[in-house]
């Protein structure tokens, strides 16, 4: 017992526990840090967690039916029972009906013409037309695929099927069965969200030092390079844990997202991935002389990694350059890694090649930004 309360009187005394201590008192005095540690993670993760919706709803249809019989009036309900598309007016030309979808008055339009009636009582084909906007391409191709769709049904309903289908399918959807876009996006906006409030807070925490001053008090002091560093890195590692909890508890509260896979494992791997986000700010905070060049520096650097993650946009639909590309990216692997455990319950014999991606680059990074910040210290 007496050694064991010697040790930590010995560790409690040490430069190094003081240089904590210090950055501690500093960062509790400074607002504007812990705003920025709260503030945004809790907004940018309800943002993007409620606006980044791939799904596809009341999209504005325009209907020109020259026909105006009980059957086109069906097929017209058949396209709109399900939301996807919401009439928004009947033009009495196809002339109109292109005009309001090419200036952007309807996303969708179709033609139905005077014959459909007639054609559908003697059995013959009746064409419709449709216009749809093809501006925004993910859009469009649902739309197609709805009205197509949609289509198909009513066939199978003025033809009268009733028998059973030689061959059914039963179709089963794994890990997100109500198909919750949340669950797919708020994942990647927790990665998002630590690598932009990281690479920040821990940039702006060295550069400060710089601005006020205290970097050069800080040589004058017998502690050794490495102490300084360490000193500011644990503190900072604490807090954004604490952003890691923040986003997680969002997440589980507001999304219902599911946790699925060891909370150890999660723990261990944010950990990890905030070490990532702490070397790229260090490396920042050497090559920037303020907090503005700070901020710029670091949306130039964010905003790539984020599009290349699989963050909002899926990586198979990549070009194979930038596939190739973001096996560099850590933020690739992180949404990887937390998706994994999250949604799928998986564990390391899974996602072992992300993590130990994870685990290079971090090395990588941390010891270019401490040899890089060890020589500007020299």
């Amino acid at each position: 017992m007496k050694s064991l309360s010697a040790f930590f009187r010995t560790l409690f005394d040490s430069r190094f526990v003081a240089l904590v201590r210090k950055e501690v008192n500093q960062i509790l005095r400074d607002r504007q840090l812990l705003v920025l540690l709260i503030i945004p993670p809790t907004v940018q993760l309800l943002l993007y967690g409620f606006a980044l919706n791939p799904d596809v709803h009341y999209l504005k249809l325009g209907v020109v039916d020259y026909a105006n019989v009980s059957a086109s009036r069906e097929l017209v309900s058949a396209l709109t029972e399900n939301h996807i598309f919401v009439v928004k007016s009947y033009p009495p030309t196809e002339e109109e009906l292109s005009r309001q979808v090419e200036v952007g008055e309807l996303t969708a339009g179709i033609v139905i013409p005077p014959d459909f009636r007639r054609n559908i009582s003697q059995g013959k084909t009746a064409e419709i037309q449709a216009f749809i906007d093809g501006v925004d391409a993910n859009t469009a191709g649902i739309a197609n695929g709805y009205i197509t769709q949609m289509l198909r049904q009513y066939n199978f309903t003025l033809a009268g099927v009733t028998s059973n289908p030689i061959v059914k399918s039963e179709v089963i959807f794994l890990y997100n069965p109500g198909l919750s876009s949340s669950w797919f996006f708020v994942p990647g906006v927790m990665g998002f969200v630590l690598t932009l409030i990281g690479s920040l807070v821990s940039a702006v925490t060295v550069v400060r030092e710089k601005d006020t001053g205290t970097l050069e008090q800080l040589l004058m002091t017998p502690a050794e390079a490495w102490e300084i560093l360490l000193a500011k890195v644990v503190p900072l590692f604490v807090l954004l844990m604490g952003d890691v909890f923040l986003a997680l508890s969002l997440g589980r509260i507001v999304f219902s997202l599911p946790f699925r896979g060891s909370l150890l494992l999660f723990i261990a791997m944010s950990g990890l991935y905030l070490f990532v986000g702490i070397g790229v700010g260090i490396m920042l905070a050497t090559i920037s002389k303020s907090q503005q060049q700070v901020v710029l520096t670091a949306f130039f650097i964010n905003l790539p990694m984020v599009q290349t993650s699989g963050a909002i946009a899926p990586i198979e639909t990549m070009p194979t350059f930038f596939k190739v590309v973001s096996l560099l990216n850590p933020l690739r692997h992180y949404i990887a890694i937390v998706r994994g455990i999250l949604l799928k319950g998986v564990g390391l014999e899974a996602l072992w090649m992300h993590a130990l991606a994870l685990a290079l680059i971090a090395i990588v990074l941390l010891t270019i930004s401490v040899n890089k910040f060890r020589s500007q210290l020299s």
